[in-house]
């Protein structure tokens, strides 16, 4: 049988998750918090004043921040406000909508920022869409089995928040959820549709504990499994709740 293992939302991309035990998705949505909002950089191409998704070059990211891993996020939805905790910086609380509070973030995170790079000057966010990777609004699924067969290739203990996914699925064969491609899966009420998988990048060799890059992901996936994908992108097409538990059914 496949369950639902864990939820993860991620408020600020590439700055910290959550983990949660339920979560309401909505047909052609992103998870809840999840991705809302974005930090920008002085290359940054986004319009505030007529916000649209752009691409994820356009925020600071941790294939090339690496140390943005070790960042984790606590939400208080009402107050729309952020705690995040790094064990360099200790922790930060803050609205990413108040811009004075966005120069105090500013002003505390940098120090994780390498000064060759590209260095945050800003909070981005789009109404009503997540700043997903995809073009789509997109939920991440991902195969507790597959983590273990990279776990096994590196010969070392491997967290599952290195591939930043929103739902962790357990009962299956690992890389089994490849072959749901144009496929839908039902969780409770809830059905998604899956659309691609997830080409990953250098954000998954970095700690989430410190940032520090440890594990070779990337020549995992490519010397054992050919390839450099983990996780699948799928899109909702029925919304519902889901929770901790839940029963999976590919259909």
């Amino acid at each position: 049988m496949i369950t639902v293992t864990a939820l993860w939302r991620h408020p600020i991309k590439s700055h910290g998750r959550e983990a949660i035990k339920s979560v309401t998705l909505a047909p052609g949505q992103t998870m809840p918090w999840d991705r809302t909002w974005a930090v920008t950089h002085d290359k940054t191409k986004f319009d505030a004043q007529d916000p649209e998704w752009v691409a994820c070059r356009n925020f600071m990211l941790g294939t090339l921040t690496p140390k943005l891993a070790g960042l984790w996020a606590k939400l208080d939805e009402e107050t729309r406000t952020i705690t995040l905790s790094h064990v360099d910086l200790g922790s930060l609380t803050f609205r990413p909508d108040d811009a004075d509070d966005v120069q105090r973030f500013i002003s505390w995170v940098t120090p994780l920022c390498p000064e060759d790079r590209l260095l945050p000057d800003g909070i981005a966010s789009v109404p009503e869409r997540g700043m997903t990777d995809s073009a789509f609004p997109s939920i991440s699924v991902m195969n507790t089995a597959s983590h273990a067969a990279v776990q096994d290739v590196l010969n070392q203990p491997l967290e599952t928040e290195r591939w930043r996914g929103n739902i962790w699925l357990d009962g299956l064969d690992a890389w089994a959820e490849f072959d749901w491609i144009d496929r839908d899966i039902a969780i409770g009420d809830t059905v998604l549709h899956v659309r691609e998988r997830i080409k990953r990048c250098m954000h998954t060799a970095a700690n989430p504990h410190n940032g520090v890059r440890d594990a070779d992901t990337l020549g995992a996936l490519r010397g054992q499994f050919g390839h450099q994908d983990f996780g699948i992108y799928a899109e909702v097409t029925k919304g519902g709740n889901i929770s901790l538990g839940d029963k999976v059914e590919v259909l």
